[in-house]
């Protein structure tokens, strides 16, 4: 197998991994499993969260960061760790990312105060940024392009289930070890991960990047995601002055990040990439859509919980057809968005997803939950199944394969800020602040109401589907959209 001037393997064309074959099947279960474990991690931890208040004697505020902790350093650095990974070898930053999260879940773990956890959160938050992006990119650089869609299908598919799985799975690990058990299970999986990598997974990397990496442009992507996720997430603890101060240093970081990034001939995220209708449309259909799901699951677990009197266990079980859904069907209708093109499953899928919201907007008191909530989520999640694998194939097609981490990072940021911003945004926009949440009258109210402005923006996002991606027939996607080649800036 050929080697670069360091020693390190390289991914010639003819061993470009297949589906079917031995290696590729350990390569991919590599992937999907790093990934699998920092997202369930993502969400596993909020069902745990008033048991860790009890037991370390938490406040709210501190509750908050453990969760708000680990998204505002992943969210900060999610670019940083796709451009490494781009410069320095793919399969190389996702170990140390991997790696550094097997540590600090230990860390969580042992930790005897709430501030303690929190700082454990924010380097476990760390390790995160550094594998997520890398994932997708390894199965672009590793695997043949016919190959390429079911792959990311499959890691799409398990990536949703882990997502969707985590109340459940949290409820049963607090069940069975209590919370700190939540964090030490990381550890057994990520040695897994890393053993699996080294017998199957090649390496990739950007092959013409020659340039210095941009320093300054990732400690301004990274100071400015970060203020913007502290903005979004603190509204409920910090005061104006500070949101409004924290706010602005966000748009001037932004604007510098950007201004960095047309000017330096080696970018961290090359705006050129930008320049692809496809890519920009996918992104752009990234940001509603995530936006929508997480807040729809955001207010429907509250609901299910204060107004429908369901168990915590329970209301978790409510994305179960989320999660049948995406491992049933992710890989099927990833390999039929390649023979049709993406633009009628990513316009479809946001529009079923609507459907099902509209069928949860009546949740409430004496609500069944077989034929009052399950229906709605079944509908959601099949419109969910249909457009998630597409977009992230989609997004990752638009652009060279030399930008698959960049690519990558790209669209996860965008679906983290889009998360972020509908979960802050949303509940003081239709009434709800302070302890509203635990009045069923208001919190009714204003569930009906967030519900309806997340069948909006899917709808919406179905829109810039159908508008943006005309065109995308079958594999002409891979033609960086509009048939030219992103340039660097």
């Amino acid at each position: 197998m050929p080697r670069d001037h360091n020693g390190r393997v390289t991914v010639a064309p003819k061993e470009q991994l297949t589906r079917s074959s031995g290696r590729g099947r350990g390569a991919l279960a590599a992937v999907t499993i790093g990934s699998g474990v920092a997202i369930l991690d993502g969400s596993v931890v909020t069902i745990a969260l008033p048991t860790i208040g009890r037991e370390l004697d938490a406040s709210l505020a501190q509750l908050q960061w453990v969760v708000n902790g680990y998204m505002l350093s992943l969210t900060g650095l999610i670019l940083v760790g796709g451009s490494l990974g781009d410069r320095l070898g793919r399969r190389r930053v996702y170990l140390v990312g991997v790696g550094w999260f097997a540590l600090a879940s230990l860390l969580c773990a042992a930790a005897q105060s709430p501030d303690q956890l929190i700082g454990a959160r924010v380097l476990q938050g760390v390790g995160a940024a550094l594998l997520t992006p890398g994932g997708l990119a390894l199965i672009q650089g590793s695997f043949r392009e016919e190959d390429r869609a079911g792959a990311i299908g499959t890691w799409a598919g398990l990536s949703g289930i882990a997502a969707a799985a985590g109340p459940f799975v949290g409820g049963w690990l607090l069940d069975h070890g209590g919370w700190r058990g939540i964090f030490a299970v990381n550890v057994p999986i990520c040695v897994l991960v890393v053993w699996l990598c080294h017998h199957y997974m090649p390496e990739s990397r950007d092959e013409e990047a020659t340039g210095p990496f941009d320093v300054v442009g990732a400690a301004l992507g990274a100071a400015g995601l970060g203020a913007l996720t502290y903005a979004l997430t603190a509204s409920g603890d910090a005061s104006s002055l500070v949101l409004a101060v924290t706010g602005a240093a966000a748009v001037a970081l932004m604007a510098g990040f950007l201004l960095r990034q047309a000017r330096t001939p080696s970018p961290l995220v090359p705006l050129g990439l930008f320049r692809s209708r496809v890519f920009s449309a996918a992104n752009g259909m990234t940001f509603l859509v995530y936006g929508a799901l997480a807040a729809v699951l955001f207010f429907l677990v509250i609901q299910l919980q204060v107004v429908s009197g369901f168990s915590p266990m329970v209301s978790g079980l409510a994305a179960l057809p989320i999660t049948v859904a995406l491992l049933l069907l992710s890989s099927r209708l990833a390999d039929l968005s390649s023979r049709i093109g993406p633009r009628i499953p990513m316009t479809v899928g946001p529009i079923v997803c609507a459907g099902g919201v509209l069928l949860l907007v009546p949740v409430g008191e004496g609500t069944s939950f077989w034929t009052g909530v399950i229906p709605g989520m079944t509908v959601f999640a099949l419109g969910l199944a249909t457009l998630v694998a597409p977009l992230t194939a989609t997004v990752l097609a638009a652009v060279a394969d030399r930008y698959a981490g960049v690519a990558s990072g790209v669209n996860n940021a965008v679906a983290r800020a889009g998360s972020l911003l509908a979960v802050a945004a949303l509940p003081p926009l239709v009434g709800l602040s302070g302890a509203d949440y635990t009045n069923p009258t208001a919190l009714t109210q204003g569930y009906r109401t967030a519900q309806l402005a997340c069948a909006v923006l899917l709808f919406a996002g179905g829109v810039v589907s159908w508008v943006g991606l005309r065109g995308t027939g079958g594999r002409d996607v891979a033609v960086h959209g509009e048939g030219s080649s992103p340039a660097d800036g």
